[in-house]
C-alpha cells in the first residue's frame, strides 16, 4: 500500500497511476484488509456485532479526517508530497498493526471446511449461499456510488464550493462511523440478520426520497441555496446511518448462517464477490452521467448551455444515476430478506430474533 502511494507521487503518466494507486495499492489493501475481517470475528460471539461495528468504524473515522488532512496536504505541499506524507503514514501504521495481529484462533468446530478457502460443493448448492452472494455483489456495487459522486453533485447541481462538498464527505464518513457502532450493538439485542435486512431497505429508500431531485423549473438552487441542499445533507446523514451496517454485519451474518466452520471459507468469496460489485458499480454509473465540466461557477456551461438549463440537465442526469443506485440497493435488500427467509427454513425454524 505505501509503496503504491509514494510512487504515485512520481508518476508522469496515466498508466504509471494504473500500475501504483490501482494495481499495488490494491493489492496491498486487500492484503491488509481480508486477514482483520477474517480473524476478528472468531473471538466474539454475544458481542460479535458491537465489536464488528467498533472495528469497521475505523474505516469511517478514517474517511472523516483523511478527507479534510488530504485536502490540507494538497493545499500546502502538492499532491506529489502529499501523497508521500500519506505513504509514509500508512507504513507506521500498517507496520504497528501487524505486529499485533495474531493467527486464526483455534476452535472445535473449525476444521470442518479441511482449511479451504474455498466452499464446500454442498454448501455452494444451498439457496442462502447463492442469494447472499447476489446480495454482496447488488450491495457492493450500490454502496460506492454515492460515495463516488455526492461531490460532484455538491458542486455540479447544487453549486457549492469544492470545499463543501469535501465536508459533505467527512460528515458521510462520520456519521458512518457512528453508525457502525449502533448498528452493531443493535444487532445483538434484536438479531444480525434483521438489522442487515433494515438497514439495507432503509438505505435504498433514502437514495429514492432523499438523493433524487424534481427536475422542476423552480427547483434550480441558485449558489446551492433553498431545499435542495437541506435535502441532500438530509440525504448524506440518513444514508450514512443506514448502509454503515452492511458492512459491520455481514461477517456476523456469515458466521451464524453458515458456521463458524465455513466462515472462512464463505467469508472470502463474498469479499471477493463484494469487490466484483465495487468494480461494476461506479463505472456503470459514470456511464449513464456521461461527460460534463464541473465547477461551482460554471454551473453547466461548458454543455454550451445557460446555466440554468446546464443545470437542469445535470440534474436529470444524476437523477437516472439515482435511480440505478437505488434499484441496485433495493434488489440486495430483496435477496437479503430471502436469504433470511431461506436461512429460517434450513433450519427447520423461524426465529424472530436470528
Amino acid at each position: 500500500m505505501s509503496m503504491g502511494l509514494v510512487f504515485a507521487s512520481f508518476a508522469t503518466k496515466l498508466w504509471h497511476l494504473y500500475l501504483t494507486q490501482a494495481l499495488l495499492y490494491g493489492l496491498g489493501s486487500s492484503m491488509y484488509y481480508y486477514p482483520l475481517m477474517t480473524l476478528a470475528p472468531t473471538y466474539f460471539d454475544r458481542h460479535r456485532g458491537f465489536a464488528m461495528g467498533l472495528i469497521l468504524a475505523g474505516s469511517g473515522v478514517g474517511g472523516l479526517v483523511m478527507a479534510l488532512v488530504l485536502q490540507n496536504l494538497l493545499d500546502q505541499y502538492g499532491i506529489g508530497w502529499a501523497l508521500r506524507i500519506l505513504g509514509v503514514w500508512n507504513f507506521v501504521v500498517g507496520v504497528g498493526v501487524a505486529m499485533v495481529v495474531r493467527g486464526q484462533r483455534q476452535s472445535g468446530g473449525e476444521s470442518g471446511n479441511g482449511g479451504s478457502s474455498m466452499p464446500n460443493k454442498s454448501l455452494m448448492r444451498r439457496g442462502t449461499f447463492w442469494y447472499q452472494s447476489f446480495a454482496a455483489f447488488l450491495q457492493a456495487g450500490g454502496n460506492v456510488v454515492p460515495l463516488y459522486y455526492m461531490s460532484s453533485y455538491a458542486v455540479s447541481v447544487l453549486l457549492l464550493p469544492q470545499s463543501t462538498s469535501s465536508l459533505f464527505v467527512s460528515i458521510n464518513s462520520g456519521v458512518n462511523s457512528i453508525s457502525r457502532i449502533l448498528m452493531g450493538i443493535l444487532a445483538d439485542h434484536i438479531g444480525r440478520q434483521n438489522t442487515l435486512v433494515a438497514g439495507t431497505f432503509l438505505s435504498s429508500l433514502s437514495v429514492f426520497a432523499l438523493w433524487y431531485s424534481p427536475t422542476t423549473s423552480g427547483s434550480s438552487g441558485s449558489g446551492g441555496e433553498g431545499g435542495d441542499v437541506n435535502r441532500f445533507i438530509a440525504f448524506i446523514v440518513m444514508y450514512g446511518i443506514y448502509a454503515g451496517g452492511y458492512n459491520a454485519l455481514l461477517p456476523t451474518t456469515i458466521m451464524e448462517v453458515y458456521g463458524v466452520e465455513n466462515y472462512k471459507s464463505v467469508n472470502s468469496v463474498m469479499y471477493f464477490i463484494r469487490g466484483l460489485g465495487s468494480i461494476f458499480g461506479a463505472p456503470v454509473a459514470g456511464v449513464i452521467l456521461g461527460s460534463h465540466k464541473r465547477g461551482g461557477g460554471d454551473g453547466g456551461a461548458g454543455l454550451g448551455m445557460g446555466m440554468g438549463r446546464g443545470v437542469e440537465f445535470l440534474r436529470k442526469k444524476y437523477n437516472d444515476v439515482v435511480v440505478y443506485d437505488g434499484v441496485l440497493l433495493m434488489a440486495a435488500a430483496v435477496c437479503v430478506v430471502y436469504v433470511r427467509w431461506l436461512d429460517a427454513r434450513d433450519k427447520g425454524r423461524w426465529r424472530w430474533k436470528a
